[in-house]
């Protein structure tokens, strides 16, 4: 299946909006190919808690962040982590699937961080290079760079995670949900303003070839006025699990409509919920977090353009894991991108409005319903 990208390039442009996106899809990092003087940004990687627990095997260290580095041990990758294997040696570091921009030039782990320095040392064994870091504020003096990953936690640990470095004013990555609480986050965004330190933020969901598919569509207006997003997401619903990857449809109506949310209203029922999200002067949008699906695909949205419905999901020509390989690989080079030039790529309001948006869902289901603002839930 996934031989099948290169040889038919030309009819995944066509699906993904004709000749308008044709440029930009043949070359979609070309702002990040050039290296800083031949240096090297050293980059820490901080692996977040749940509940005050490792995570051992936190996917968005390993899975996420590892484009950063140009060097693995795959004997040392079959004995430690068996699981991943197979996909990171087939796919995710298989030089034949590099978009011709991997490795990055410029980039390299230099250490990894957890609260227990065994966690680790794994890592470490992998990715050859890498140092097991005990002590953040060390650690923030010997980097250019910080990644904070999490996986599935709530957040609760992110600022003292990432303050060190951004008091030090380095570039850095804050998974989401980037402070927990809004307060949380509303702490972060200005602590990092305050040290001038560019900060980055966002589900995977905003880098899917779809999603840079919908953006250069409505950028240009060819279909005229976007209109409406429905985006939806795979697995069964629980509300601890809408704190924390409700947050992927809801980045996906945000990535395309922008920040300036009024109100959500959030209904559930069993194990499926559905959001609506109203702006005081754009269309309303829809959220789903639950839908079945005929296959996995984990999402799919439907963007209504006033003269075009398009439908995406992370899959590239059905393939999903050439699909999500593009998305984990896009967010890297955004991150790379921001250390070339040193400016953020997601505005901070929209990444607060996302806090916020879960944050009023969350009530308005205490509340039957409601439509409850975000003023509300922000004051």
């Amino acid at each position: 299946m996934i031989e099948t990208q290169f040889r038919s390039r030309r009819e995944a442009i066509k699906l993904a909006g004709g000749a308008l996106a044709a440029t930009a899809v043949a070359n979609p990092v070309s702002a990040t190919t050039t290296p800083r003087d031949g240096k090297t940004f050293r980059v820490g990687l901080i692996s977040a808690s749940i509940n005050g627990k490792p995570q051992k095997r936190n996917g968005h260290t390993w899975h996420f962040a590892h484009y950063l580095h140009p060097d693995c041990d795959f004997d040392a990758f079959q004995k430690l982590y068996k699981p991943a294997y197979d996909g990171f040696r087939r796919i995710y570091r298989n030089p034949k699937y590099h978009f011709n921009e991997l490795p990055f030039p410029d980039t390299r782990i230099t250490h990894y961080y957890d609260a227990d320095p065994t966690v680790g040392q794994d890592f470490a064994s992998v990715f050859p290079g890498v140092k097991v870091a005990t002590n953040l504020e060390k650690m923030v003096e010997e980097v250019d760079a910080i990644w904070m990953g999490d996986a599935s936690g709530f957040g609760e640990d992110h600022f003292d995670l990432v303050a060190p470095g951004l008091a030090k004013g380095l570039p850095t990555f804050c998974d989401k949900p980037i402070g927990g609480t809004i307060a949380g986050t509303r702490k972060i965004l200005e602590f990092a303003r305050k040290h001038k330190a560019p900060i980055m933020s966002a589900s995977i969901f905003r880098y899917e070839w779809g999603m840079e598919a919908a953006l250069r569509m409505r950028d240009t207006g060819a279909f005229g006025e976007l209109e409406h997003v429905s985006a939806r997401l795979h697995s069964r619903y629980r509300l601890p699990g809408w704190m924390i990857y409700g947050q992927h449809p809801v980045w996906s109506v945000v990535t395309l409509m922008g920040a300036g949310v009024d109100a959500v209203s959030l209904y559930e029922h069993k194990d499926t919920c559905h959001g609506l999200i109203t702006y005081p002067d754009r269309y309303p949008c829809h959220v789903w977090y639950g839908q079945p699906f005929e296959k996995f695909e984990y999402n799919r949205t439907d963007v209504y353009f006033k003269k075009k419905l398009y439908t995406f999901t992370p899959s590239i020509e059905g393939d999903f894991e050439y699909g999500h390989h593009y998305e984990m690989f896009r967010m890297a080079a955004t991150f790379r991108q921001m250390l070339l030039t040193g400016k953020e790529p997601v505005p901070h309001q929209e990444i607060l409005d996302v806090t916020a948006i879960v944050h009023a869902g969350a009530k308005s289901l205490q509340e039957k319903s409601r439509l409850v603002t975000l003023a509300e839930v922000m004051a």
